[in-house]
């Protein structure tokens, strides 16, 4: 890997200042793109510790009936919480992993990342480990918070006006991906998506969903809240 390269990925994981040339011998960037389904599936023996360059990778939970929920996402700059804790606890991966985009990975030995935790020097990127760890179970709590004690209206109506938060009222993707998405069936997203339609609030299309009343949405967004 060239020092260029270097530089770069220690712009992006500032913890990495403290490797010496050397230490970066024996790891490797690849690039997948989102052709690769189920690059990492539950139960995989991890033989590497991956960081996300650039891209985006799913990580999601599927039942024996086939059902996906979506847990979190890693982006450029992150790692999977869990397979940090897979790696560190020498257990199978607890998940899987979809790539949502070309993306860059940043690969390294199991052995040698786990002999980098054990040096004191690299205490930084044994931080940048246990806080990207304690992020992650933020996020994946107030999954379980969402899908213990919020209704779909609600989860639903505040899925799609994240998802639009940029401004575009158009968004494509399909009742089966929303089920994943929020881990329910997709015949309840189907029909939770029909009410709002039938409110005025948006137009379903064919594998797209176009906010035609983003405020009427919002709107049903406090109401469910209220009603709770």
């Amino acid at each position: 890997m060239d020092n260029t390269r270097i530089q770069q990925i220690i712009h992006l994981f500032p913890c990495f200042s403290s490797l010496s040339e050397h230490d970066w011998q024996a790891s490797d960037i690849v690039t997948v793109d989102s052709s690769t389904k189920h690059s990492i599936i539950e139960g995989h023996l991890l033989q590497h510790a991956l960081f996300i360059l650039q891209g985006s990778v799913r990580i999601y939970k599927m039942n024996p009936m086939g059902r996906e929920v979506s847990l979190y996402r890693i982006q450029g700059g992150e790692c999977c919480s869990l397979m940090m804790c897979s790696i560190l606890g020498e257990t199978e991966y607890e998940a899987s992993a979809d790539v949502e985009a070309t993306t860059d990975i940043l690969i390294i030995p199991i052995s040698l990342f786990k002999h980098w935790l054990d040096q004191p020097q690299h205490k930084p990127l044994k931080q940048f480990i246990f806080k990207q760890i304690a992020r992650k179970v933020i996020d994946v709590t107030q999954l379980l918070d969402d899908i213990a004690f919020k209704s779909i209206h609600h989860r639903l109506a505040d899925f799609l006006i994240h998802r639009t938060s940029d401004g575009s009222k158009h968004l494509t993707i399909t009742h089966e991906q929303l089920s994943s998405e929020l881990g329910t069936a997709r015949e309840v997203v189907s029909r939770t998506l029909k009410d709002f339609e039938r409110k005025g609030a948006l137009r379903l299309g064919r594998g797209r969903i176009e906010l035609i009343n983003p405020p009427l949405l919002e709107q049903i967004l406090i109401n469910v809240t209220k009603s709770r």
